[in-house]
């Protein structure tokens, strides 16, 4: 198939878009850039220009393509300095993107994935209170409300991400391995509570998945590991070969902020992914600490 991966020279996005082509398929990615990121497998695969909140790929941009991923949803890292954080994200996730997937539709695309967040899904009950949160659960159906017979949508709704495209740069886990190597000045401590993990390549197979089983209209609520914030950050240290332990303290740690843990510093977002939908979209399970060791290889 030809398949078009928005945001595919960010992480998610560009793994995804090596996993559909290594398995045959004819990828073509998008960025804001001037093409993929140098020094990267993403340079082999075609390159599309564009910025869906611009409005830049319309239906006569989309044409020819006959499956759509859409791993380009904002959240707080894209809102630009001094734009209104509530305003850009209604634009960006409540408008540009639903109106994205109409114009897919509008150019004969046949099969889509919206990559979106756990949140909504995972914790309902952190809705209310969080605009960013809202505006995930916003793309989420506003996407899937542009399917019609001929258009199917699917969303992939995935938890805290672990893992590396050969080359491309982190401003998440390269710091991380740092820290664990002792090269960052960071007390050695995680914060209280924790998350449900997921590897990149579990994330990419879920995704293909979607793409080939995935029942028109439905929102997938993926992922993998539950795990408490120590026991993710002790991964690192394990991974790198230090010998610290680390304690647990409630109290923020400069490499994850309180402002990336919705549910509060303490609180915990436990589930088990159904395990028709695991089984039905295909992604292994127990692939986080895998995916730790690959990080630290890459950047260590």
């Amino acid at each position: 198939m030809k398949v078009l991966v928005v945001g595919g020279t960010g992480a998610l996005g560009g793994h995804a878009a090596l996993h559909l082509a290594a398995k045959g398929h004819d990828v073509t990615i998008t960025g804001r850039g001037e093409g993929a990121p140098a020094g990267t497998p993403l340079t082999d695969l075609g390159f599309l220009r564009g910025d869906y909140v611009a409005g830049d790929f319309t239906a006569e941009r989309l044409k020819g393509f006959d499956w759509v991923v859409f791993a380009a949803g904002n959240d707080p890292r894209h809102v630009p300095e001094g734009e209104d954080f509530g305003a850009w994200l209604l634009k960006a996730n409540h408008v540009a993107l639903p109106a994205f997937f109409a114009a897919a539709r509008e150019a004969g695309v046949s099969r889509a994935v919206q990559l979106g967040s756990f949140y909504p899904q995972a914790a309902p009950e952190l809705i209310a209170g969080n605009v960013y949160i809202q505006s995930r659960l916003a793309a989420c159906e506003g996407a899937r409300a542009e399917g019609r017979p001929g258009f199917d949508v699917v969303s992939v709704n995935a938890p805290f991400m672990v893992g590396t495209v050969p080359g491309l740069s982190s401003a998440i886990f390269e710091p991380y391995v740092a820290w664990a190597k002792g090269q960052i000045p960071i007390p050695f401590f995680a914060p209280t509570g924790g998350t449900n993990f997921m590897s990149f390549r579990s994330l990419s197979e879920a995704i293909e998945g979607a793409l080939l089983r995935g029942e028109p209209g439905k929102a997938y609520l993926v992922g993998d590991e539950n795990l408490t914030f120590r026991e993710y950050f002790q991964l690192f240290f394990d991974a790198v070969g230090s010998d610290v332990v680390l304690e647990e303290r409630d109290e923020e740690l400069p490499l994850l902020p309180d402002v990336a843990i919705p549910q509060g510093r303490g609180n915990t977002i436990s589930y088990e992914p159904d395990a028709g939908e695991t089984a039905l979209l295909g992604y292994r399970r127990g692939d986080v600490a895998a995916a730790v060791a690959e990080i630290v290889a890459q950047f260590g």
